[in-house]
């Protein structure tokens, strides 16, 4: 799968790669420019965070909406089995895995706002469709749509960031607030269905559009953050009265952007370059999807043992989930104080803090945790022992899942700055398909192996794969001197 420099598998020596993947000139301001938006203010800076960090929480709060509270949607819509309560959260997942490989790219062709904004109103109005939607057939369809089209804020995040932050302490933080809230966010899911949908079943999105419309409003504000898009859009806007000038500089911008097919298939192949010719996007994703997937697991999983075992409520067993929120929160603050100790050590010049790995560490600290946790929930899920035993296993579970996902998610920024959408798509739409996928491998799973068995099988993949970080923290810069896309990039003269 993975290719060495010299390998033709991903790449072709009688062509220029800018024809194959092409992109706007990676172009950046002059020194001081107050139009970079590396040099805006830092409220400025902190409002655009928080900007898209909500677009983001309204995508992940959706995506659970229906798995707190069965039995208010089972009898008004007729459903008759448990695969058709976990298609409407895993088939919102999947327009998680489509999505990405078209909104990333997207935001590197014409600009972060210029996605974002209109996504955003499509989901403000596919909720709307699902509050309203008349039957199951038509709610499995505009969850999908919705899906689609809320995994356009995911995708960006992480570029938005990369645009108004170097690559220091202040871009990790925000990365890490955005993977908090990613985390946290969707527990909130359940709870809303568990409790609203005691009213009814449409509660739990008439509350989402509200939430939605306001976020909605905001978004208007969010200024462009792409540098090639700012410098482009200036340059287009320039005119000096001399209409023989100005049109010779339209036809040379239009010279040196990409030709509508070829932004398409950019858009197409930039983030499956990324993920099959680079071993380090590849094991990343491979790590997080799984870690992704037994977190939307858990949503069919613990009404399994809450409910089943332990005979609690839905809005109860939603509640469970809890404390793998407040783990996160925990995991937030563990990666603040590390990056306080990371930005230290590069004010006195360390060596082991100006290399790419500097936040493995946390990773390697987070994959025994994550494998401990769900030893835990495994080894206590019984009626003979109080259900809050098991419950805090989720505490741990949230700490060392949230420490994967920073380290490792800034650790693909920090790499790919220039290309951070892209590899956020890549990610994005790899840990979506286990998302979607292993909910419905739940119940068959649970009923056969029991769920003390399962839950002990899904501790060893974890800690199989809790090695990823160790092997990148020791040959780390080997492997990332080998990555094909990493040198087609040095060809083009983009600075990796």
């Amino acid at each position: 799968m993975f290719t060495s420099p010299s390998s033709t598998d991903c790449k072709d020596d009688e062509s220029p790669r800018t024809e194959s993947t092409p992109q706007l000139r990676m172009e950046r301001f002059p020194l001081g420019d107050l139009r970079d938006p590396r040099n805006w203010s830092n409220t400025k800076k902190l409002c655009i965070v928080l900007i898209v960090l909500n677009t983001v929480l309204n995508s992940t709060i959706s995506s659970a909406l229906p798995s707190g509270n069965s039995d208010a949607i089972t009898i008004p819509l007729q459903i008759h089995s448990s695969a058709q309560l976990v298609l409407l959260t895993s088939i919102y997942l999947l327009g998680y895995v489509f999505g990405p490989l078209v909104f990333g790219p997207l935001s590197e062709i014409y600009g972060r706002k210029t996605v974002l904004l209109p996504t955003f109103s499509c989901f403000t109005i596919l909720t709307l469709g699902c509050a309203l939607a008349p039957s199951w057939g038509a709610l499995v369809v505009l969850r999908l749509l919705t899906g689609l089209v809320a995994s356009a804020p995911i995708t960006i995040v992480g570029g938005v960031y990369a645009d108004i932050y170097e690559l220091d302490v202040r871009l990790g933080r925000a990365i890490a607030a955005f993977m908090a809230g990613n985390t946290f966010v969707p527990i909130l899911g359940p709870l809303i269905s568990g409790f609203a949908g005691e009213l009814s079943w449409r509660w739990p999105f008439w509350l989402a559009l509200m939430l939605a419309g306001v976020s909605w409003i905001l978004l208007w504000f969010l200024p462009e953050t792409y540098a090639p898009v700012i410098l482009m859009r200036a340059d287009m806007n320039k005119s000096n009265g001399n209409e023989e000038q100005d049109s010779h500089r339209a036809a040379d911008l239009k010279s040196k952007n990409p030709k509508p097919g070829h932004k398409i298939k950019a858009i197409l192949v930039r983030p499956m370059r990324l993920f099959f010719c680079e071993p380090i996007v590849f094991c990343v994703c491979l790590y997080l999807a799984l870690a992704f997937g037994i977190f939307y697991l858990f949503f069919e999983a613990y009404p399994i043992i809450f409910q089943g075992i332990y005979n609690l409520s839905p809005g109860l067993s939603a509640l469970a989930l809890l404390p793998i929120g407040i783990g996160a929160l925990l995991a937030c603050a563990m990666f603040f104080y590390y990056d306080s100790v990371v930005h230290q050590a590069q004010s006195a010049n360390k060596s082991w803090s100006q290399t790419s790995e500097k936040r493995l560490p946390l990773a390697c600290l987070g994959g025994p945790i994550l494998g401990t946790s769900l030893f835990w929930l495994a080894w206590t899920a019984n009626a003979q022992i109080h259900p809050i035993v098991p419950m805090l296993a989720g505490l741990p579970f949230g700490i060392g899942f949230l420490l994967i996902f920073m380290a490792l998610t800034n650790y693909l920024t920090d790499l790919y700055s220039d290309q951070a959408a892209s590899t956020m798509a890549a990610l994005t739409c790899t840990r979506s398909i286990f998302g979607a996928g292993l909910p419905f491998a739940t119940q068959k799973m649970y009923g056969t192996l029991g769920v003390h068995w399962a839950g002990i099988l899904l501790g060893f993949l974890a800690l199989g794969l809790g090695l990823v970080p160790w092997v990148f923290l020791r040959w780390g810069a080997r492997i990332r001197r080998s990555g094909q896309e990493k040198q087609d990039l040095k060809r083009r003269g983009v600075k990796c």
